[in-house]
C-alpha cells in the first residue's frame, strides 16, 4: 500500500496563502487519482480537489473553486493544493489520498473511492 506524507500546513491570516505537498513513497502512485480532502472540528470528512492520472484533468468542490488549485508532479511522486484567498471556513486537517482503482476517473469523488490516506496537516485561517 502506497504511504502518503503530507507537508505544508500551519496558521495564516484571512486572504493568505499555503501550498501543502503530499509525498508518495511509490512511482506507482502516477497511474491513480489523487485527491485532497479535509476535516473541521465537529464536522465530517469532505472532498476537496481531486486530479487525474492522465491530461491531468482536475475537479474541486464548489467552495474551492477558483481558490485552490491541485496539481502534481509524477517525476517526484508528489502532489500539491496550492490554496489561495483562504478564509476562516477552510480551517481543518487536510488530508492527501490515493485512488482505489489505477486507470480510472469519474467526475465525482468520494471517501470511499479511496483507499490510501496520509496522517494529516493542520490548516488553520484567522479572521
Amino acid at each position: 500500500q502506497v504511504q502518503l506524507v503530507e507537508s505544508g500546513g500551519g496558521l495564516v491570516q484571512a486572504g493568505g496563502s499555503l501550498r501543502l505537498s503530499c509525498a508518495a513513497s511509490e512511482h506507482t502512485f502516477r497511474n491513480y487519482v489523487m485527491g485532497w480532502f479535509r476535516q473541521a472540528p465537529g464536522r465530517d470528512r469532505e472532498f476537496v480537489a481531486a486530479i487525474s492520472w492522465s491530461a491531468p484533468r482536475t475537479y474541486y468542490t464548489d467552495s474551492v473553486k477558483g481558490r485552490f488549485t491541485i496539481s502534481r508532479d509524477n517525476a517526484h511522486n508528489t502532489v500539491h493544493l496550492q490554496m489561495s484567498s483562504l478564509k476562516p471556513d477552510d480551517t481543518a486537517v487536510y488530508y492527501c489520498a490515493v485512488h482505489k482503482t489505477p486507470w480510472y476517473e469519474s467526475t465525482r469523488y468520494g471517501l470511499t473511492d479511496f483507499n490510501s490516506w496520509g496522517q494529516g496537516t493542520q490548516v488553520t485561517v484567522s479572521s
